[in-house]
């Protein structure tokens, strides 16, 4: 296993840090792998396109089921480029 060394750590985070291993019952260090390790892995596996999409566009309103109100009840026709 590599080892990892941190310096210049801000002491706010550091205390954070701390917090946040006590409350899950684990020590500073493998809190921080933890962190680290969810950080990469989310940066590893993007969301779907649709998800993204979804996720840009769920504070304005709209859930999947009720689709975009000026679109109910309209049928979709494909675009003739003449």
């Amino acid at each position: 296993m590599a080892q990892l060394l941190m310096r210049n750590l801000e002491a706010p985070m550091k205390e954070r840090l701390r917090a946040l291993a006590t409350q899950h019952g684990v020590s500073m260090e493998e809190e921080a792998r933890d962190i680290l390790r969810n950080a990469l892995l989310r940066e590893a596996t993007p969301k779907p396109l649709g998800q993204q999409i979804r996720q840009l566009f769920s504070t304005i309103g709209l859930s999947s089921e009720e689709g975009i109100p000026e679109f109910r009840g309209s049928i979709a026709e494909p675009v003739a480029f003449e």
